[in-house]
């Protein structure tokens, strides 16, 4: 599975603090991050993270260049909804190629666990098919 992590400020911390509790789930996973954020949960557990830019540098459009080819099967963005965004047109835009492609995306932690818990269950086997109808007939 290909996952990516972007958290707002505010809520760097609580991503790092969730990533944390389900290490053990992450690993084995191709894992994407913004800058910082990625950095932050780097430094605190022993996942590796293809790091993009920083989200209003461009690393929001960097994981959304990936949604739009549907190179990622789930995204976990911890939103403030209570701080304006320099680069709200880009959360937007990302947000909406999710809804396009249908890629999970959990913008809360409430959220974000029941979406960790589908993944050790095995529920996301459907992006699977998703990868192999993309590739072609073998």
């Amino acid at each position: 599975m290909h996952i990516a992590f972007i958290a707002h400020d505010r809520k760097k911390e609580e991503m790092v603090n969730f990533v944390i509790a389900y290490e053990a789930t992450f690993k084995g996973h191709q894992l994407y991050s913004t800058g910082t954020t990625g950095m932050r949960i780097m430094e605190q557990t022993e996942l590796q993270i293809h790091r993009f830019m920083s989200g209003p540098l461009g690393g929001d459009q960097q994981i959304g260049a990936m949604v739009a080819k549907n190179e990622l099967d789930l995204i976990i963005f911890l939103r403030d909804p209570l701080m304006a965004q320099p680069h709200e047109p880009d959360i937007i835009a990302l947000l909406r190629l999710c809804d396009v492609q249908g890629i999970p995306v959990a913008t809360n932690v409430a959220t974000a666990e029941l979406l960790v818990r589908a993944l050790q269950r095995g529920d996301f086997a459907w992006r699977e098919l998703v990868h192999k109808y993309k590739q072609g007939p073998e």
